[in-house]
């Protein structure tokens, strides 16, 4: 074939003809892909600059190009166009494919996703039924035409999305152009809206009931509220339960709440959702009415993700979820921890060391270990999982907690092996309470802000709490009218009582311990207090011993698997009282370590008091 190209850029073109033929071709590209591109679209780059553009990539035939390469580097370019502020339209690709393997979609689904943004999750299922055509071809022996249409129809038939932004809108549809087609099937609409209020075309090819699978990341944060009395009505999830099985719609509903609900109106009986929402809906007593709602439906897989998932563009730790839509729940609910995701919270990559400590090329990302288990539970071959395991259903309601890493026994086992190896007995806190070993309450409460920096008794906060003792920060000291309000008789310290950080970022877990010259204090209710009234008791337990019992890495460790995200803040409520202490079993180790801590306690009040009469002897301002 001896036909000139019209994408080219040779050294006889002046920079007016490149201009000239490549506004040509965009304009004919434009004509076929209206639904894509507009006549407001146009070109900027003078015949310069285009000439070195093409002069890059005119070497290059896309055609012969496998189209997951094409797709890659789609992704590649209009990703870094769109990260910072509305970076939060991306969900990771590893992520995506965890759950699309998960929800493992065939030839016969019909897939949606009404928050669609740029298409990752229909563009990875397309794919993954693409790879059972492939299949299919391959033992039937289809001719490559028949497998190329084949490929075709499955994403003009049965795939569909639906997104508000209007950029977002032409992203999704470019990148499932350049898949092969689907593009039809994307739609400029408010999901959440009534289906009525869509346009017409729209409403032909998204009708509520229809699907069989559904994906959704959709747009969360405590400021994105829905409002709009005809729109909130359609929800269940926009009403305030009230006593004697009454409701009342709310004013304003939760975008990813209503988002929820939305796909579930959208599925067929037994159709399936994966559906990515913020942890607190998994466990926060103010989120119990989501909970009910999906328990109304079968929960077939729960995804713990990391923290840093969606980090540096959101920082909301995160949950997916798979349920299936009025079908009786399963006995038992499948379960995956990933603790690392490929990249830290500044969204670099991570790397694992060998076991000499070097760092290795390989990325730290758990999703390629459970994703592997996954397939291989969906193909019922054998596999030793790590990852993944499977918890009681009604344990799980029972508790009405919903998060992965709570019940994840590797980490456990774990915990157990490491401390049968130092000959270490474990202890539950819960246990120590039943014996009447420790009592506890929790803090008095926070000062109002224009009482602070203005007193002479301190205000403890959780950044207060280090290194086994509080310091007090005289711009949080109140004045004595604010330290009577919120004084409780009940909740006076005492010298050795244990204080013990519950909620607040990263210190969770950080304790210290009451001294002599601590008594006159204000503890934030984050802020929780241990005390060891009998100190005569069969574990050999003393407030020293405590307090350096909690600090100890098996402890630590425990609470990564009981501190969950409550909003914004890590919090590990009551489950606190779920850690297991370390008691050694060698005695002269258990006594040494008592003692050591005793010295380190009684060395650290000696400051104290020389500090304190340093102070009031030489006038010293309390800083």
């Amino acid at each position: 074939m001896n036909d000139m190209v019209t994408f080219r850029a040779s050294e006889d073109d002046t920079d007016a003809e490149i201009k000239r033929r490549i506004t040509a071709l965009f304009t004919s590209v434009k004509h076929k892909y209206k639904d894509v591109l507009d006549d407001k679209d146009d070109i900027s780059f003078d015949g310069h600059t285009l000439r070195y553009i093409i002069g890059k990539i005119q070497n290059y035939c896309l055609m012969d190009t496998d189209r997951d390469t094409i797709a890659d580097a789609f992704e590649v370019f209009i990703g870094y166009s769109l990260k910072g502020s509305q970076g939060q339209f991306f969900t990771p690709k590893n992520v995506v494919k965890t759950l699309v393997t998960a929800m493992n979609p065939t030839t016969n689904d019909v897939i949606i996703d009404p928050s669609c943004g740029s298409c990752g999750f229909l563009v990875e299922a397309l794919k993954h039924i693409w790879t059972e055509i492939e299949c299919t071809a391959a033992e039937y022996e289809w001719k490559e035409e028949a497998i190329a249409e084949e490929k075709k129809t499955i994403g003009i038939k049965n795939i569909r999305g639906i997104e508000k932004d209007s950029f977002l809108t032409k992203v999704g549809k470019s990148y499932m152009a350049i898949l092969g087609d689907g593009k039809g099937g994307i739609f400029c609409e408010d999901s959440l809206d009534l289906p009525q209020n869509w346009k017409s075309f729209s409403q032909q090819n998204v009708r509520l009931g229809t699907f069989t699978m559904s994906f959704s990341n959709p747009p969360f944060g405590k400021d994105i509220k829905v409002s709009g009395k005809e729109k909130l009505s359609q929800y269940t999830l926009a009403h305030k339960e009230y006593a004697k099985g009454k409701s009342k719609l709310e004013e304003e509903g939760n975008v990813s709440t209503l988002f929820l609900e939305r796909n579930i109106q959208l599925l067929a009986d037994d159709g399936k959702l994966a559906i990515i929402l913020p942890e607190t809906y998994f466990h926060a007593p103010k989120q119990k009415h989501v909970r009910q709602f999906l328990y109304k439906h079968n929960i077939q897989w729960i995804f713990d993700l990391p923290h840093n998932t969606f980090r540096p563009h959101n920082n909301a730790k995160c949950i997916a979820v798979i349920v299936q839509k009025n079908h009786e729940q399963q006995e038992y609910i499948n379960m995956a921890v990933a603790e690392f995701i490929g990249h830290d919270h500044n969204g670099k990559p991570i790397y694992e060391r060998n076991k000499e400590g070097t760092l290795t090329n390989n990325i730290k990302d758990d999703t390629k270990f459970i994703i592997d288990e996954v397939r291989r539970l969906n193909s019922s071959a054998s596999v030793k999982p790590k990852y993944t395991f499977k918890i009681s259903a009604k344990a799980v309601m029972e508790n009405d907690i919903l998060v992965p890493r709570y019940y994840w026994s590797s980490k456990a086992s774990e915990i157990k092996k490491k401390a049968k190896e130092q000959n270490i007995k474990l202890v539950s806190i819960k246990q120590l309470i039943e014996d009447g070993v420790i009592q506890y309450f929790d803090g008095n409460g926070s000062p109002k802000s224009e009482f602070k920096g203005i007193g002479e008794y301190p205000y403890i906060r959780v950044k207060d709490i280090v290194n086994w003792q509080m310091y007090k920060d005289p711009t949080a000291f109140i004045p004595e009218s604010a330290f009577k309000e919120l004084y409780d008789e009940k909740k006076k310290l005492h010298p050795k009582d244990i204080l013990y950080v519950r909620r607040g970022s990263y210190r969770i877990g950080s304790v210290a311990m009451v001294s002599p010259y601590d008594l006159d204090v204000i503890l934030t209710r984050e802020i929780l207090v241990l005390r060891v009234v009998k100190e005569q008791n069969e574990y050999g337990i003393t407030p020293e011993y405590l307090l350096y019992a909690l600090s100890h890495n098996l402890v630590q460790e425990q609470a990564t698997n009981k501190v969950f995200i409550d909003t914004t803040l890590p919090n590990i409520a009551n489950r606190w009282q779920e850690l297991y202490i370390p008691i050694y079993e060698d005695k002269q180790v258990f006594n040494d370590i008592k003692r050591k801590a005793s010295v380190v306690v009684e060395n650290q009040w000696k400051a104290l008091k020389e500090m304190s009469d340093f102070r009031k002897n030489f006038d010293i301002h309390n800083t």
